[in-house]
């Protein structure tokens, strides 16, 4: 057993390190060798724990789709008594890395979604992450208009529909700004006016503004 949790905080360090460099140098000038360097490991204990680049870019994608969604877990958990449509405004701001101590990570996010686009066994990487944000942002808003009161628009309302839009925001403000088009305030101000739109014919459950 003890080798195994070493195993496993072996290749959580790595794959920081990697975060680390496809930060300064995309994913792909990462190589295996800079890696064992910036984790203050062996090269040989890097090729033990994966056994190509590739496998070992796809972990670090795993890495911080499941940071997020921890963290996304790890507010909603912190205040039990909030709606569930300010928990959707929390959660949404949390997906968006609008946070300047998650900046950092955004530009590696944003870096993996890029390679991606060239990269099939990474876009699926990245699609399963998105598919399991999408379901939350789906449940949360479910369990929003089922605590709303009686509204024909609710009874319409497609929970999954709403979420794809929700996480395509979301995902489309981290790169404004990333790049400065829009200052975080501006980004969470956004996402707040499009769930108050969400949510017009719920005016119990309209959720708080993130912060």
């Amino acid at each position: 057993m003890p080798k195994q949790v070493d195993y496993e905080s072996r290749r959580r360090r790595i794959a920081e390190a990697v975060c680390l460099l496809a930060d300064e140098h995309g994913p792909e000038g990462v190589t295996m060798r800079d890696v064992a360097t910036r984790a203050e490991v062996s090269l040989g204990a890097v090729q033990r724990c994966f056994r190509n680049k590739e496998e070992m870019l796809l972990f670090a994608v795993d890495h911080v789709g499941e940071r997020i969604t921890e963290r996304v877990r790890a507010r909603l958990s912190s205040s039990p008594a909030q709606s569930a449509a300010s928990a959707l405004g929390h959660a949404a701001t949390e997906i968006a890395l609008l946070r300047k101590q998650h900046r950092a990570e955004a530009r590696v996010w944003l870096a993996f979604v890029a390679q991606a686009a060239v990269s099939e066994p990474l876009a699926a990487k990245l699609r399963i992450s998105y598919t399991a944000l999408q379901a939350l942002l789906a449940r949360l808003i479910t369990e929003a208009s089922e605590n709303g009161p009686a509204d024909d628009d609710a009874a319409t309302l497609d929970p999954q529909r709403e979420a794809r839009a929700l996480l395509a925001l979301a995902d489309g403000l981290t790169s404004h700004v990333l790049i400065g088009h829009l200052t975080a305030e501006e980004a969470e101000d956004a996402l707040h006016v499009h769930l108050v739109r969400l949510w017009e014919g719920l005016p119990t459950s309209r959720p708080g503004k993130a912060v």
